[in-house]
């Protein structure tokens, strides 16, 4: 029928190495890590193929189902995925993306891990929850030697090994945290859940979590208050005597987005958990594994921007109107290459944060200060650009880009989840001021970082001044100007931290157009403002995936 002829769409994204971008290849040759690319080339084919992004729909379309209780009454609290869940979290495991970098002697392994879990993270975004969990707890059980020699082996083994059994039987295991309560959120310490000692050196567990993620894990990080205060606490699904350890689920929440992964709530009563670090000391315990998560919010945010601008420019290129193809025409240009300076910007930084954790993990003292800044800084301004990097990457398809099958609408629902995780943007931008006011070495570190490219470009170099007499006058200021005003004072540096990564890193074109509309000029409110002569030619040339 001549009224059913399709013309003028697009071709399916699919059938193409998603690892073939330049600036997650440049990142790593500029430290050395080439022996990854294959690896990383392995993962980029499956996440660009045909048959992975299927299992991410699938997930996606069928969410899990909670089980409390089997056909007779008796308590079972299980959560029922799709298979494809299954082989997503298969594929992620045996790629190393949970806890195999801590374990890797090979140079590099934090920025390997984070290339290529930024390239897989294209197929579906909530089975990289468990996954990002199961990478955190590791730094954070150490403060438990023993606890750390029974389970890092598992914790970092190349094996997914779903089901409940006793965790030291099972060929590999995952990890989740437990600590947001409905009456305190953020405010961990206004936590209720209480923790008894035992005789036996174990505690006993009671209260109710209000967002516990991926609840089908091995092994739990709650937070509890003890006799001496809030403590940190290792929980397992099942005792190392075979039997449940009390985990009763009340219900899954039903999300925007992230509907691939359970988040549950979660009753505690009398459930038994070894201490991890000292008892009083649960916040300073855990902020381990919550600063490996915030690099993975971060990262997450970057990548669901690269994604999203990598459809918009791919639809551009295949698509007509007006006469011309859309790539073709000039404020469609200056949107798209707004966009793709965004994305690569915002993977610029994440992937210079997983480099310092390298350097951290090495005894660099002062990567780690730079780190402790840039990680709260970053997660911050990156996470806070995704959802209306999403949306516009979303509005560039046109009505196409509203409907399931573009799959835009999944990325944009996606896409406020990073700011909330692990703090909202308040306290994410707080977590600045603390560290500037109780680690006066970190600004320092800030400063020394971002001033390492003086002389490159006079607007960057502006803004560091800019930024220089901004921090002395809250330093000498009172606290609650400074949390007034703590949002700008902290997009500034981030805004300013990536600027100094791209023009120190980035290619120049890309670094350009960041510093003269980010740096140089009132952006706009929206993307699409860059101003002229910037070369958009190579800007986009970087973000177009060459299929066949």
């Amino acid at each position: 029928m001549v009224t059913h002829t399709v013309t003028n769409q697009v071709p399916p994204l699919v059938g193409y190495d998603a690892a073939d971008r330049p600036v997650i290849l440049e990142a790593l040759a500029r430290v050395g890590a080439e022996r990854a690319l294959d690896e990383l080339h392995e993962v980029g084919r499956l996440a660009g193929s045909a048959e992975a992004l299927e299992w991410g729909d699938r997930a996606e379309a069928n969410p899990p189902e909670l089980r409390t209780h089997d056909r007779y009454g008796h308590r079972i609290d299980e959560v029922a995925y799709d298979p494809a869940y299954h082989e997503l979290m298969r594929r992620a495991v045996g790629f190393g993306l949970h806890g195999a970098p801590w374990v890797d002697s090979r140079p590099s392994p934090h920025l390997v891990r984070a290339a290529k879990m930024s390239v897989w993270g294209q197929t579906d975004a909530g089975h990289g929850c468990p996954v990002s969990m199961t990478y955190a707890v590791v730094p954070a059980l150490r403060r438990a030697p023993d606890l750390a020699a029974t389970y890092e082996p598992l914790l970092t083994n190349l094996a997914y090994d779903p089901g409940l059994a006793t965790p030291t039987t099972k060929r590999g295991l995952t990890a989740g945290m437990s600590m947001t309560e409905k009456q305190g959120g953020s405010d961990v310490r206004a936590n209720t859940t209480h923790a008894t000692p035992n005789v036996d050196g174990t505690y006993s567990i009671t209260g109710h979590k209000w967002f516990t993620s991926a609840p089908m894990s091995d092994l739990f990080l709650v937070l509890a208050q003890a006799p001496d205060g809030l403590s940190c606490f290792l929980a397992p699904r099942v005792l190392p005597d075979g039997s449940r350890n009390p985990f009763l689920l009340q219900r899954l929440k039903d999300k925007l987005g992230n509907r691939s992964n359970a988040s549950s709530e979660v009753e505690y009563d009398q459930t038994v958990g070894w201490l991890v670090g000292d008892e009083g000391r649960g916040v300073a315990t855990i902020i381990e594994m919550v600063n490996m998560t915030r690099l993975d919010c971060t990262l997450g945010a970057a990548t669901s921007m690269r994604v999203g601008v990598t459809n918009a420019v791919h639809h551009a290129v295949h698509r007509r109107a007006f006469g011309a193809d859309l790539i073709d025409q000039p404020l469609m240009r200056n949107v798209l290459a707004d966009l793709a300076v965004e994305a690569e910007s915002s993977t610029t930084v994440a992937l210079w944060l997983a480099e310092l954790t390298d350097l951290a993990s090495e005894g660099d003292v002062e990567a780690d200060a730079l780190r402790r800044i840039g990680l709260a800084v970053s997660k911050y301004h990156v996470c806070k650009r995704g959802p209306i990097h999403a949306a516009e990457a979303l509005e560039c398809l046109g009505g196409n880009g509203y409907v399931e099958d573009s799959r835009m609408p999944r990325l944009y629902r996606e896409a406020p989840l990073l700011s909330v995780w692990e703090g909202s943007g308040n306290v994410a931008a707080l977590d600045v001021l603390r560290a500037m006011a109780k680690q006066p070495e970190t600004v320092e570190a800030f400063l020394g970082a971002v001033s390492s490219t003086r002389g490159a470009d006079s607007r960057l170099d502006d803004a560091v001044d800019r930024l220089g007499g901004t921090l002395t006058s809250i330093a000498s200021g009172s606290p609650d100007d400074a949390q007034y005003g703590a949002r700008r004072v902290v997009g500034d540096m981030a805004v300013i931290l990536q600027g100094s990564l791209l023009v120190r890193h980035g290619h120049p074109a890309v670094a350009d157009a960041f510093c003269a509309s980010r740096l140089g000029a009132d952006h706009g409110d929206v993307f699409g403002t860059l101003p002229t002569g910037v070369d958009t030619a190579t800007i986009l040339d970087r973000a177009t995936v060459k299929l066949g």
